[in-house]
């Protein structure tokens, strides 16, 4: 679980609002140890002072509106969840659809997990191990601390290894 704090202002003076998990979690039931939380999410302008309402209480997409931003953190799963004999694509994909709003919808069809968004994308490694596939096939592996910086480009993560991995995006809506 993801602990989340904010701060805001009250009569000019800063303070912590809220500390505490991420109600904007799930972990995925037809993916197993598949985790996304949307920690975060902002317009183009945010008002500030901040007006204390979460802003991913209620969400329509995961992808933020041009010049909005959000961040979202993600657990992969070894990639040999997904090959398993037991692993069902069409729940898995029921599940996308429903719990990754806006952001389901820009995978290829082939169950590839291939997606390009309009954004730009600052994809940072928490924990674990991925490897990033361009169009290509090329293979890029990460490891804890790397930071790709993905401009609206065809990709895909994959994780090879044998243990969860963790990746924070912070995503800004292009044009």
């Amino acid at each position: 679980m993801v602990r989340r704090i904010v701060t805001a202002e009250r009569d000019g003076k800063s303070y912590v609002l809220s500390d505490g998990p991420v109600a904007n979690t799930h972990d995925f039931a037809a993916v197993p140890g598949f985790q996304t939380t949307l920690a975060w999410a902002a317009p183009a302008v945010p008002a500030l002072p901040f007006d204390g309402n979460d802003p991913v209480a209620k969400v329509t997409s995961m992808l933020p509106t041009p010049h909005g931003s959000a961040l979202i953190i993600v657990q992969f799963p070894p990639d040999s969840v997904m090959t398993s004999a037991d692993f069902d694509p069409v729940a898995a994909g029921a599940e996308q659809m429903q719990f990754l709003p806006g952001l389901a919808e820009t995978f290829d069809a082939d169950g590839s997990g291939m997606h390009k968004t309009r954004t730009v994308d600052y994809d940072i490694i928490l924990e674990g191990e991925l490897w990033m596939e361009l169009d290509d096939g090329e293979l890029t592996h990460l490891k804890a601390g790397d930071v790709v910086i993905q401009n609206g480009t065809h990709h895909a993560w994959r994780n090879l290894s044998d243990k969860p991995a963790r990746m924070a995006s912070i995503l800004i809506g292009g044009e």
